[in-house]
């Protein structure tokens, strides 16, 4: 394997299988926890992903990946909808959620916190625009946040 990530890898050879049925790759990873490594692969569809859905990606997946060998240590191939409080990675992922709440947790104290929630305004020049109940609009540097999710209340 050559020195380029596993998800880079993966996400070039899943990409056609994942647009031919009009799937949206949301993330993936490679780690290791415990002993074993992990590839996991989240999807999403407008209505949402069954388990049908996974199962049928991870299927051809698996099928593709036996093909071409790109990964050197055995995994687990995992693959999943991203949830209700599903990660914004893309910058098309403010967009297409943009009037939607988010919670957004930092690296670091930015203006005395390290979490924000409110409603995303969008994302522009690599800072997240956030309009707060309580304390205003908010231009946080995308490159602080550690995360970025949809906000579920309960």
């Amino acid at each position: 394997m050559s020195k380029r990530k596993v998800e880079d890898i993966v996400e070039e050879l899943a990409h056609p299988m994942l647009s031919d049925y009009k799937f949206e790759l949301v993330d993936i990873e490679f780690k290791k926890e415990g002993p074993s490594w992990y590839l996991r692969l989240y999807i999403d569809k407008p209505g949402g992903i069954s388990i049908d859905d996974c199962q049928l990606v991870s299927e051809q997946l698996s099928d593709l990946l036996d093909e071409t060998d790109p990964i050197e240590q055995s995994y687990y191939l995992e693959v999943s909808s991203p949830g209700i409080d599903r990660p914004l990675k893309k910058p098309e992922d403010y967009e297409k959620f943009k009037n939607h709440k988010i919670e957004i947790k930092l690296y670091a104290p930015f203006k005395g916190n390290k979490k924000f929630v409110g409603t995303l305004i969008g994302l522009e020049n690599n800072h997240i625009i956030l309009d707060t109940e309580n304390q205003g609009q908010y231009e946080i540097p995308l490159e602080t946040a550690s995360s970025v999710r949809l906000y579920v209340e309960f």
